[in-house]
């Protein structure tokens, strides 16, 4: 009898207690996924919390709102509800993701195993009476070795009543889910793009919140590279992580996204992180010794971030070294020849205007190739010293300059006073004109050559302002400029010049077979960028040139005005006719392997073909190189080109590939654009297997690369 009573009890409870907030879970194929609710009963007016859960297989993931490399987050599609229209992505307060290793070092995903919760908000209108019914499709893309679209129809009914009735399971799990979810981040945070990585600066206003626990950032976009590492510094009074920037997304305004803590117990905490661009590190979040490098070779993730002062040293110390390079020194040749001109004279102020004007044209080259780097950068392209020779018409131009020079040199004819003349009177005012155009040509024939402290100085303006820019150029060119300005100031100097006499004639010609070689390396490059046939028409019209030349020394005195008219023409067609051919012939397809790459069995370079190798566990040397850099060609010479470099890489399986620069190629200035370097050449030596390289110096010897080789290895060479 008691048990009959029993029994009545509890089916009148159940038919006197509201329903309550129902749904079922639905198998999906690899996932249950249903729809909960931390309310049985709603009460009009209110917020409550749903979530979509899901019981996920084991060895399958789903995704977290940016999937990462590859991968759709979770959505709902929501059918139409007596609350009106709901969104169909669901505003989910997301958990913290996981990193997801498809291709280690090459693709990464985020997101969730096992169990996810996701959790988000619905508002029961004040009207709302008897039960609410929600309806939709669950979409998702589910993966294990591989990936699956898969898609359950979920539902869920609440009823409304005067009283608030929890479910106290599903409450629980969405309150859990909450609880695991980053917070916003309580204080400070800039990021830093420069030197080829993206520095993100935290300083929290709770002290000691990064002390330990290993960081990782997981962006909401993709201006991060998503399978780098990310090195950590920490400081006095935060921490800081160097990530790698995505050349195809730059960071706009604001980095955003979270940053996950791991202590080390396991437990895991997180921050949503919203990032302002900044030029400058937050003060504190570094450590004393910054971030750590790795190896002898430069690591990009590692590079040391430069102050500006330091910049403009190491400018200086590049204009300086300018001076010996191979394409400056016939230029300098004749601005040489002409202080010793002056200093003979014994006219102070003539040596320093001298002095002046070839400083003064210095700069204003350097200026202008200040000028053209910032406008170009405003519209979003790369340019670098060396661009300029990547114009046919202006190698063209430069090679009837050289060959010009050249007969000026030799003698074929004269320009303004002789150097016979050395003991007259003080120059005409044409003199700081030459002075002037002596700087401009100086500078110009300086540019491809990026050498030593250079190459760093103007890596580092990449992402400076345009002030700066102008500042670190110039400072480039006064450094150039400094040895004759300070000789041209200090008229006690001039005892050191040798005497003038006639030695300088016979030094003028001497020089003059520098000038031909630097026409004849120019034909080279035209020959690579526009073909033979724009050579040949170089040739020819370097040849009427000379005709007029000679045309004008041999008229008498009746015929002058028509040898005149002759050389005008001469010297009009000689370099109208092959600067128009050259900019009208087809280039030569950029990025393709030099003669130089093909005799030493090597590849063209690409970043899709360094994914592969270094997938496949090769090491790989990358030689970002230019026919008309003077520096490439040299390290070709002495270290690229050598047996026992070249039999090391073979036998370390390092395969060799060339990004051949001397014509415009956007994936190759983007390259350099990413690894902080104003132009070539650049050498880039992967370890086996890994996607992130070693920059090597500019100037390469054999023992370097057999060092770097060894190192990355782990073998003896």
């Amino acid at each position: 009898m008691i048990a009959r009573i029993a029994a009545w009890l509890t089916v009148l409870t159940f038919i006197a207690v509201p329903l309550g907030a129902v749904a079922q879970p639905y198998d999906a194929g690899h996932a249950e996924v249903e729809l909960i609710s931390e309310r049985d009963v709603a009460v009009p007016g209110e917020t409550i919390y749903l979530a979509l859960d899901k019981t996920i297989d084991e060895g399958w993931h789903v995704y977290w709102r940016n999937a990462g490399d590859a991968g759709l987050p979770p959505q709902i599609f929501w059918d139409e509800s007596p609350l009106g229209k709901v969104t169909e992505d669901a505003d989910f307060t997301w958990p913290l993701p996981k990193l997801l290793p498809v291709v280690e070092g090459e693709i990464m995903d985020y997101g969730y195993d096992d169990q996810l919760t996701l959790p988000f908000q619905l508002t029961v209108p004040r009207d709302a009476v008897g039960p609410i019914m929600l309806t939709g499709i669950a979409d998702y893309l589910i993966c294990k070795d591989v990936c699956i679209p898969e898609t359950a129809p979920v539902s869920i009914t609440i009823d409304v009543g005067a009283e608030q009735v929890p479910n106290s399971a599903n409450a629980m799990k969405i309150a859990s889910a909450l609880m695991a979810a980053p917070r916003p981040f309580d204080g400070e945070a800039v990021v830093v793009a420069k030197n080829g990585s993206l520095d993100l600066s935290l300083a929290p206003t709770l002290d000691g919140q990064f002390v330990d626990g290993d960081l990782r950032f997981f962006p909401y976009g993709n201006e991060i590279v998503h399978a780098a590492g990310q090195d950590v510094s920490r400081g006095e009074t935060g921490a800081s992580l160097r990530l790698t920037p995505n050349t195809r997304n730059s960071v706009e305004g604001r980095l955003e996204g979270v940053v996950k803590v791991t202590g080390a117990s396991g437990m895991e905490s997180g921050y949503i992180v919203s990032a302002v661009l900044s030029d400058t590190t937050l003060a504190g979040t570094l450590g004393s010794g910054g971030f750590a490098a790795s190896g002898s070779g430069e690591s990009m993730s590692t590079a040391p971030t430069l102050g500006l002062l330091a910049i403009i040293g190491l400018a200086f110390l590049g204009g300086l070294v300018l001076n010996l390079m191979p394409c400056v020194l016939p230029v300098l040749s004749i601005k040489a020849m002409g202080m010793v001109q002056s200093a003979s004279n014994g006219n102070a102020g003539e040596l320093r205007s001298h002095g002046i004007a070839y400083t003064l044209g210095v700069l204003a080259a350097f200026a202008a190739l200040a000028a053209a780097f910032v406008i170009l950068r405003g519209f979003g392209e790369f340019w670098a010293l060396g661009s300029l020779l990547q114009y046919p018409i202006i190698v063209a131009g430069l090679a009837i300059a050289a060959f010009l020079l050249g007969l000026w040199l030799f003698g074929v004819f004269e320009l303004g006073t002789s150097v016979q003349n050395v003991g007259s009177s003080a120059a005409n005012r044409g003199g700081t004109t030459g002075a002037f155009a002596t700087g401009l040509l100086a500078a110009t024939a300086g540019a491809p050559c990026v050498g030593p402290f250079m190459g760093v100085a103007l890596g580092a303006t990449l992402e400076r302002p345009a002030a700066e820019v102008f500042l670190v150029y110039l400072v480039l060119g006064l450094g150039l400029a400094a040895p004759f300005l300070i000789l041209s100031f200090l008229p006690q100097l001039s005892r050191f010049l040798p005497k003038p006499g006639a030695w300088m004639e016979r030094v003028k010609q001497f020089f003059a077979f520098p000038m031909f070689l630097t026409a004849a390396a120019l034909l080279v490059v035209l020959g690579q960028q526009a073909g033979h046939g724009a050579v040949g028409w170089l040739v020819a019209g370097a040849a009427l040139i000379a005709f007029g030349i000679w045309a004008l020394k041999s008229a008498g005195g009746s015929l002058r005005p028509v040898a005149l008219g002759i050389g005008a023409l001469a010297l009009i067609g000689g370099i109208a006719l092959p600067l128009y051919t050259s900019a009208k012939s087809k280039p030569a397809v950029a990025g393709t392997v030099t003669a130089y790459g093909a005799a030493f069995e090597t590849e063209a370079w690409s970043p899709q073909r360094v994914a592969e190798l270094t997938a496949e566990g090769k090491g790989v040397f990358v030689d970002f190189t230019a026919t008309w850099c003077i520096i490439c060609q040299a390290n070709k010479r002495t270290t690229l080109t050598r047996t026992e470099v070249l039999q090391a890489l073979a036998d370390n399986d390092i395969v060799f590939l060339v990004a051949d620069f001397t014509n415009k190629d956007q994936l190759i200035a983007d390259e350099l654009q990413l690894r902080n370097r104003p132009g070539v050449p650049m050498y880039l030596l992967f370890p086996p297997g890994q996607s992130e390289p070693r920059l090597l110096p500019q100037t390469l010897t054999p023992s370097l690369m057999l060092d770097q080789i060894a190192e990355v290895t782990g073998n003896d060479v």
